[in-house]
């Protein structure tokens, strides 16, 4: 009987690519980088809203993270501010539009999901980018954390709120190192 879900994870994995995975500590808590096909598809938090479920992960295997691992220490020691790696982002064409302007708001600013609207040229779309935001598969690379409410607050976080003001507050200056958070 364990044939079958195996099989069924196997094809999963087929139609979706080649899966590796690798689990690093982070002042965040653990983070889950996952790979497909060898590019970074996914870096997840403990406790994440929209995390996929372990399974689809693939085998643990650290060879694909060299270079992501190498940028995430040196974004958390304050010495690196913007990521330069390929990615593999699944999702709609909204998604993949909205991912992208995240990319663009600098180190250490902020802009609402209306600006962001506004950028993609859909002013009325803020609540779905607010959705296209959540369902970012690689936080922190991808700085999902950026984005805050039209009036200034801290609004959802899929790796929830605490993470999100202690990452804006490392990325602000307020503390130079963000090993030192915890």
């Amino acid at each position: 009987m364990t044939a079958t879900p195996t099989r069924a994870t196997a094809r999963q994995q087929d139609a979706a690519g080649r899966r590796r995975y690798t689990v690093v500590d982070s002042p965040y808590g653990p983070l889950t980088l996952v790979a497909t096909d060898g590019t970074l598809s996914g870096l997840y938090m403990t406790g994440q809203r929209h995390r996929p479920a372990e399974e689809t992960f693939g085998e643990p295997d650290p060879g694909p993270f060299t270079e992501a691992v190498r940028q995430l220490d040196a974004y958390f020691a304050g010495e690196l501010r913007v990521f330069d790696l390929p990615l593999h982002l699944d999702g709609t064409p909204f998604q993949r539009a909205v991912w992208e302007q995240l990319r663009r708001i600098p180190y250490g600013e902020t802009r609402s999901y209306g600006e962001l609207a506004e950028f993609l040229g859909k002013p009325g779309a803020s609540r779905a980018v607010g959705l296209a935001n959540g369902k970012n598969p690689v936080g922190i690379i991808v700085p999902c954390h950026r984005v805050i409410g039209a009036s200034g607050s801290l609004t959802g976080y899929g790796g929830g709120l605490d993470r999100k003001q202690r990452l804006l507050a490392f990325e602000k200056g307020e503390e130079h190192d963000a090993r030192t958070l915890f």
